[in-house]
């Protein structure tokens, strides 16, 4: 378990606008999340990573981005309408919904304290469920009321209870997942493209759960983003591309700069499987809560393609193009959550530096939000403003993601660029002007502390080194 406190990336998470909490100045909505500067431009280099390492530098991957909404048949054909819930209890007294299985004491509620308040467990289907095209509000809840669905105005986009058979092709959901979105678009893609066997396609986007506990920050929200890739290979091969894919895996938490003795495997046992599973790793991480789930690994069989097949009435059988017999392909599925690649990261770079009495997130070069703080020593100096404006010029064209900071005093400024993960502050002063050292600034190093000075045309090969 990391020795990080939640507390502590909470605080410095909104503090310096990474993270706030969803519609804050409304008094906010649970389990949802809003990214500021910081934020957005980390979960990007962390996506474009992901995409970098499995899409664009894999020979046999290609990208699909599938709508958000989908068919009604989709989520039917795939078992999500019927079997996609959590069971959920009610406090008679505090009239608190809860997950049944992730109480610490099944007869004492949380919330309020009392003891043997619980209502039966009853399965709740975490889909958000909505209608599309002119429906109006009373339309909704009438069409619910037929069905016998307990649903008010105000909760008709997320019914307790969706029917098995849903009649009304207004219908549709805000999808729980981006995998069906890529099962769907199979057959095009082949059809398209015939690629050779295997082949993988990958989608990153966003995804919907209506979580009865949002809880732990990020960790498991109702809105969040997916990086998703289904890996379609022949019936008899699927072994070798499971391992394969767990050295892939591997290798993405350390471009992640997560410690290797804070990434566990665990096999997840039959009895807690997926039911279209038939091997499944999880990959889990210290997060501050404990040890768990970060990304999982999923042998899907022919689980999906077979049910598009059968509810469609269409093929998806791969044609060898060695004129083999054709088959339905067998899928490898790698599924990565964003929030929680972003959470483990911040946890694995958080640092209480408590020599130097200094916060500090020690990001790799590649996924720190700003590469580069450029400080002339003195605002009010305009010979040295001019300077550390051509400085930053130069900066900002070959590393883009550069910050300009001309208030406060430099040792403040540093603390500042420590918290926020800046690997590098580049200071302007009169040295840069004249005398031997012309030409020449002041490089500080956030895990170092060291300040060494740096000729300026040598300054862009300094910063992407690693020394």
């Amino acid at each position: 378990m990391s020795d990080v406190k939640l507390e502590d990336i909470v605080s410095l998470c909104k503090r310096r606008g990474f993270i706030y909490p969803g519609s804050d100045v409304y008094g906010g909505l649970s389990g949802t999340w809003d990214y500021g500067p910081l934020g957005v431009a980390l979960k990007r280099n962390i996506m474009q990573l992901w995409w970098k390492m499995f899409v664009d530098d894999a020979e046999n991957m290609y990208g699909v981005d599938a709508a958000i909404l989908m068919n009604q048949k989709v989520w039917q054909a795939s078992g999500h309408v019927d079997t996609f819930t959590d069971p959920l209890v009610e406090c008679s007294n505090c009239h608190s919904r809860l997950r049944a299985d992730k109480l610490d004491d099944p007869n004492k509620c949380p919330v309020c304290g009392k003891v043997g308040t619980f209502s039966e467990p009853r399965a709740f289907n975490m889909m958000f469920k909505t209608h599309v095209g002119p429906v109006t509000e009373r339309e909704i809840v009438e069409d619910a009321v037929t069905r016998a669905e307990t649903v008010t105005i105000d909760e008709s986009l997320s019914a307790t209870k969706i029917p098995q058979t849903d009649n009304d092709p207004s219908v549709s959901y805000l999808r729980p997942e981006t995998a069906q979105g890529i099962f769907t678009n199979f057959k095009n893609v082949v059809d398209s493209y015939y690629p050779d066997m295997p082949f993988g396609l990958a989608q990153q986007g966003k995804a919907f759960r209506n979580e009865i506990s949002p809880r732990d920050f990020i960790f498991r929200s109702r809105e969040f983003e997916q990086m998703e890739i289904e890996y379609f290979v022949h019936p008899d091969n699927w072994e070798t591309a499971f391992e394969e894919w767990i050295k892939r895996i591997h290798l993405w938490c350390e471009a992640l700069g997560l410690p290797e003795s804070t990434v566990h495997e665990l096999e997840v046992e039959e009895a807690d499987r997926a039911h279209y599973s038939k091997r499944t790793v999880d990959f889990e991480f210290d997060f501050p809560i404990g040890r768990e789930e970060l990304l999982g690994l999923a042998y899907r069989t022919d689980f999906d393609l077979q049910n598009i097949q059968r509810v469609s009435g269409k093929t998806m059988e791969y044609r060898p193009k060695d004129g083999g017999t054709p088959y339905v392909p067998h899928v490898i599925e790698p599924s990565f959550g964003v929030e929680r690649a972003l959470m483990a990261v911040l946890t694995a770079a958080y640092w209480n530096d408590t020599e130097n009495d200094r916060v500090v997130l020690k990001l790799p070069m590649h996924l720190a939000p700003i590469k580069v703080a450029v400080c002339p020593l003195a605002r009010n100096k305009p010979e040295l403003v001019a300077k550390a404006r051509e400085v930053f010029a130069m900066l900002k064209k070959e590393f883009g993601a550069v910050l300009w900071i001309d208030s406060g005093n430099i040792g403040k400024n540093y603390r500042k660029m420590d918290e926020i993960g800046v690997p590098y502050v580049v200071t302007v002063d009169f040295e840069t002007l004249e005398g031997e050292t012309k030409d020449t600034v002041t490089v500080r190093s956030r895990d170092t502390t060291e300040q060494e000075r740096v000729q300026l045309e040598k300054l862009i090969s300094r910063l992407t080194s690693n020394g």
